[in-house]
């Protein structure tokens, strides 16, 4: 058995396969781009000769114009070879990555379905309704506590709004008769007050006369 496998080889998986076939596209890819640079120098060196013969030889810059003419063809081929290789390369990646999203979501709905096994529709839905039926009993209950009626706190507002009119009116009147019970104010003198500092200033000057008049005499 293991000789037949040496002679006819393994089966190889998809995977494998496709690494296989990226590896043989990336190193011919890279061969070409060798080639490419090769065919831009001796396309640059036939531009120098073309340049150096000129009109002193025309036949051999003829010959080398020719000569690059047929390496820009070659290399035109490679670009497009390059191109292709390039745009295979990207398909198989993109290829890869929906294969991976694929796993991703086929795993995924593997586990939706598993959870969803042990749940029915209608036991959902009668589960809904059970929590919509207790959240209105509590919603009853919570109402009945908090009635004042239930404690006879339950008070008319508008005799309320009354009695605290008459309140404002009642305040409003003690105010006014402060102010009529104000204390009169003693009336203004009809003439001047003396003034005390006038007196004394006339007893100084009486006095200072007096000391003159001696102070004369002697």
């Amino acid at each position: 058995m293991s000789s037949l496998k040496k002679f006819f080889g393994t089966k190889k998986s998809s995977t494998d396969t496709t690494k296989d076939a990226v590896r043989k596209l990336e190193d011919t890819r890279d061969l070409l781009m060798k080639k490419s640079d090769f065919l831009e120098k001796k396309i640059a060196e036939c531009i120098t000769l073309a340049k150096k013969y000129g009109l002193k030889n025309k036949r051999a810059a003829l010959k080398v114009l020719a000569q690059k003419k047929e390496y820009e063809k070659q290399l035109t081929r490679m670009d497009n070879t390059l191109s292709i290789i390039e745009n295979q390369l990207q398909t198989i990646d993109n290829a890869g990555m929906n294969l991976e999203v694929f796993k991703v979501l086929k795993a995924t709905a593997g586990s939706l379905k598993d959870t969803h096994k042990n749940m029915k529709i209608d036991d959902v839905q009668n589960t809904m309704d059970d929590i919509m039926e207790q959240r209105d009993i509590a919603q009853e209950i919570s109402d009945a506590i908090s009635n004042p009626s239930a404690f006879g706190l339950d008070v008319d507002e508008d005799e309320l709004l009354a009695e605290l009119q008459g309140l404002q009116e009642e305040e409003l009147q003690n105010e006014l008769l402060n102010i009529d019970n104000v204390p009169e104010l003693p009336n203004v003198p009809a003439r001047d007050l003396p003034n005390p500092s006038t007196s004394e200033d006339k007893e100084q000057d009486k006095q200072l006369k007096d000391l003159m008049a001696w102070a004369s005499a002697e």
